[in-house]
């Protein structure tokens, strides 16, 4: 089973543009991260920038409508993720209780829709779906 987990540090929807987290919060995560790879779960992850340096694409009337960050409405926003792959929802609950997060950081954990979980017609629908995945893991 894969499980992304999700950073959600508040405040991090208003930070400004280049803003980062100090050396001694990088060095735990280190260490954090460091222990998902020699448990062989950790398949990526990556910090993101703050929102302002980012932009949302909306669709409204299916017409796309770019807005540029920040983003006012935002009251939580992803600062980064973990991709993992454990044997249950238990053991990825596990592994995020580890995180050595602030009081200001929440971990959401999502487990990954794979392509066995879809009925048979969304299959069929999206034949060729698994080929892009690997071809996508591969750069």
């Amino acid at each position: 089973m894969r499980f992304m987990m999700l950073m959600i540090p508040k405040g991090y929807e208003k930070a400004e543009p280049g803003t980062a987290p100090s050396a001694e919060a990088v060095a735990a995560m280190m260490k954090y991260n460091e222990s998902l790879q020699k448990a062989g779960v950790l398949l990526a992850l990556d910090g993101l920038h703050p929102p302002s340096m980012g932009a949302r694409i909306s669709f409204s009337g299916g017409t796309p409508k770019v807005t540029d960050g920040p983003f006012a409405e935002a009251k939580e926003v992803i600062g980064g993720y973990w991709m993992i792959q454990v044997k249950s929802k238990e053991e990825a609950i596990e592994w995020a209780c580890r995180c050595p997060a602030s009081g200001n950081e929440v971990i959401e954990l999502r487990q990954v829709q794979e392509f066995g979980d879809f009925p048979a017609d969304v299959q069929k629908a999206a034949q060729g779906f698994q080929e892009m995945q690997q071809s996508g893991r591969k750069t």
